[in-house]
């Protein structure tokens, strides 16, 4: 069975989506109506912005976004899921790619998405840090122990946790898990602390705008961050993305169902190969292997 699964933030480089753009039609019709959605050109960052213009958050989840369902829509008729997934701001593309949502409304809410938690970072200084070499129960432990704001946000492969809090918490949370092992423990280049409880005001912001979007019936099952599982009904989906922002990406789950579900190849549908690095950490225990396009 053939997953499809779509990058989340940290996937951008710059010129990326400029080759879809002058190759197909299609891609160059969705590119100008990305422009006029947004309303503002989004493809000249994309296409010859800077690393720093892109890395705002307002910028580089819409132009993942795009990159992503503009591919999905070039395979065409090769585009043939029987279940996708997508790692935290993936889980949109996702969806439009297997028709949950529209392009226009998955656009919208991403740019919404973008702009929230743009806002919920201002509020109060954060950041994330990544974990390496540590069993997840023993992260958690700690994060639990410690009284500022700091948890596990992404589950990202076997050995790999990345967690999120103030910079207070996430400094403690070094510090102790050093202590405790940790192979690596290093603060990530981020706007804030993305998947914790920092991002509440965020979530309610968003919640609105899924409230109010059309959601179809999808093409095929999304295994979602937030459960790990198998969905198909349009308000549970609504539900779990909403419940995302503030949510562990539980992508090593998430993997690790998918493979139990049947699925022995996962094609990465976006810039980069960031999730097939991590897939192939699995690869090691389970059977599966990862396929370019």
């Amino acid at each position: 069975m053939k997953a499809y699964i779509f990058p989340g933030q940290g996937a951008q480089f710059s010129g990326m989506g400029a080759d879809l753009y002058q190759k197909y039609p299609k891609a160059k019709e969705m590119f100008v109506k990305a422009n006029e959605i947004l309303g503002y050109s989004i493809t000249d960052i994309m296409f010859e912005g800077s690393d720093e213009e892109l890395k705002q958050t307002k910028v580089t989840q819409p132009a993942i976004f795009l990159h992503s369902v503009i591919m999905a829509e070039i395979l065409g008729a090769d585009f043939i899921p029987d279940m996708v997934a997508g790692h935290s701001l993936g889980e949109f593309s996702a969806l439009v790619a297997n028709k949950c949502l529209s392009f226009q409304d998955g656009l919208n809410l991403v740019y919404k998405r973008a702009l929230a938690m743009q806002k919920a970072c201002e509020i109060e200084p954060s950041t994330m840090a990544a974990i390496l070499g540590m069993d997840d129960i023993l992260i958690e432990e700690t994060c639990n122990a410690i009284e500022d704001i700091v948890v596990a946000a992404n589950y990202n492969s076997p050995g790999q946790v990345v967690i999120s809090g103030s910079m207070q918490g996430i400094d403690k949370a070094i510090a102790l898990l050093t202590e405790k092992g940790a192979k690596k423990a290093v603060k990530l280049q981020v706007s804030g602390a993305f998947h914790s409880p920092l991002m509440e005001p965020a979530r309610k912001e968003l919640e609105a705008a899924i409230r109010e979007t059309k959601f179809n019936v999808p093409l095929c099952p999304i295994y979602q961050n937030v459960n790990a599982l198998a969905v198909t009904d349009a308000e549970q989906i609504k539900n779990n993305l909403i419940l995302q922002l503030t949510s562990p990406v539980r992508w090593t789950q998430t993997v690790a169902q998918m493979i139990a579900d049947g699925a022995n190849e996962f094609v990465e549908v976006g810039p980069g190969k960031v999730l097939q690095g991590l897939i192939k950490k699995l690869d090691r225990k389970m059977n599966a292997y990862s396929a370019e396009i």
